[in-house]
């Protein structure tokens, strides 16, 4: 035999029990989200265990971050050494690293953007010129891609800027020592 509720208690009980799941939500999403941190502080830690490791002035762990990176990010196509990304940082680490290993200076770089239709040009290369510590000036073409008309660019979305910076050498070097050094661990 069972209860028998009047519509007026069963609406009661439905709302109590909407409310309870609201409630279980919100402390299960806090409960996730400590949960995350905690991993994230460990494979933070875990990383700065490692970089304490790393010799700063031993240039041939750069040379081979830098190997790596061109490996994945760097164009392998032409004749040049270059590499595009939407992420400045890659950049900024990429600028640096051929500075320090082969002498190239910023200010020589090519560099090029490639931006979605409602992004403005000027915008853009002031972004990328004051992000990556170079004149505007060394900023060479600006292409748009049509494909993106009729759609909007999120905020953070700054473009794919393209870094040139020549000779072929620096990218022949570059890939070898990621491939021979791939070999080596495999």
């Amino acid at each position: 035999k069972g209860i028998v509720l009047t519509e007026k208690q069963k609406d009661k009980l439905k709302r109590k029990w909407e409310q309870g799941l609201i409630k279980a939500r919100v402390k299960a999403l806090l409960w996730h989200n400590a949960e995350k941190q905690k991993r994230l502080d460990t494979a933070k830690n875990r990383a700065l265990g490692v970089l304490k490791k790393i010799d700063d002035k031993y240039s041939a762990v750069l040379e081979l971050a830098l190997a790596f990176l061109y490996l994945g990010e760097g164009n392998k196509r032409t004749k040049e050494t270059a590499l595009a990304s939407s992420d400045p940082e890659i950049l900024k680490f990429f600028l640096a690293s051929v500075q320090k290993i082969f002498g190239i200076n910023p200010n020589t770089v090519r560099y090029e953007l490639n931006l979605r239709v409602d992004q403005d040009p000027r915008a853009m290369i002031s972004f990328w010129s004051k992000t990556l510590g170079v004149p505007a000036r060394c900023f060479k073409r600006v292409s748009t891609d049509q494909r993106s008309r009729g759609s909007k660019t999120y905020n953070y979305y700054k473009g794919v800027c393209y870094v040139r910076c020549m000779p072929v050498a620096i990218q022949r070097e570059l890939v070898y020592l990621a491939r021979l050094y791939s070999e080596k661990i495999i």
